[in-house]
């Protein structure tokens, strides 16, 4: 064709009815039907029919499918959508407790932190981005040297930065995996990590270091500790969420840890 000057083209026809929209589908069907609030219901119910009247067909695809379980750069927004879809199928979460299904190894203490380190940071990524609020976990801090090489110093990495410009307010949240209480005291070391995060960004060109507070939080089972203090102008909280209640008492313990403690209050 090209020597005489032609060429043959071939184009793939634009359709919304790919595997990973038809799953999305059948998920919001299938959820539809566990969840127990009406207007959820309702709701689930609703998108899956928008989506069969846009072309979206009912034939479900597997959630191990290449298509859906690779993701690049132009379809990264669809990540959280899959894995909400593929949770909506399996609806399996790591428990100690008698299953169905079973993990193929013992989750080790540094998976479990690392586990809980994730929930809290898409808890609150999900939850407070359309509260004004901004989050950016596992951002790493530079050490503000007046002399020196900071090449030989420790990387400041906190798990999760909250910044909300409206309220003129900075949080620094660091998660961690062991009791919060050690004799009567918090560990020396989680507190002097905090307390470098917050000190050591202190006369940047962002104001709201000045002011930032910090929040050491961990996990505990049928405990409750929610302590503050005020070091140099910043306050540090030191907060546990009881993960033996309700998810519903979860998130209000979580939402409860951000919040400024009336004992730090300035007067």
């Amino acid at each position: 064709l090209l020597l005489r000057g032609k060429i043959a083209c071939r184009f793939d026809e634009l359709t919304i009815d790919t595997p990973r929209n038809r799953f999305v589908r059948a998920a919001l069907t299938r959820i539809a039907n566990v969840v127990r609030r009406p207007d959820l219901a309702r709701r689930c119910r609703t998108l899956a029919t928008t989506l069969a009247r846009m072309g979206v067909g009912s034939h479900p695809t597997h959630h191990n499918d290449l298509s859906i379980s690779s993701f690049g750069r132009l379809d990264a927004d669809d990540r959280q959508m899959v894995a909400a879809a593929s949770l909506a199928f399996d609806l399996a979460l790591p428990s100690e407790s008698h299953g169905t299904s079973y993990l193929s190894r013992p989750y080790t203490e540094k998976q479990w932190w690392e586990l809980f380190e994730k929930a809290v940071a898409g808890f609150y990524g999900f939850v407070l981005k359309s509260r004004g609020w901004s989050v950016r976990p596992q951002s790493i801090k530079r050490w503000r040297l007046s002399a020196g090489n900071d090449t030989i110093l420790p990387i400041m990495k906190p798990d999760i930065i909250l910044d909300n410009p409206k309220e003129n307010r900075r949080m620094v949240l660091d998660t961690k995996f062991k009791p919060i209480i050690h004799d009567g005291k918090v560990n020396s070391a989680d507190l002097y990590q905090i307390y470098a995060y917050l000190r050591s960004q202190e006369e940047y060109d962002d104001p709201l270091w000045t002011s930032a507070s910090g929040v050491l939080l961990h996990p505990a089972i049928n405990d409750r500790v929610d302590e503050s203090v005020t070091i140099q102008g910043h306050e540090i909280r030191f907060v546990t969420v009881d993960l033996t209640v309700q998810a519903k008492e979860i998130r209000n313990q979580l939402l409860q840890a951000i919040q400024r403690s009336p004992l730090c209050q300035p007067t």
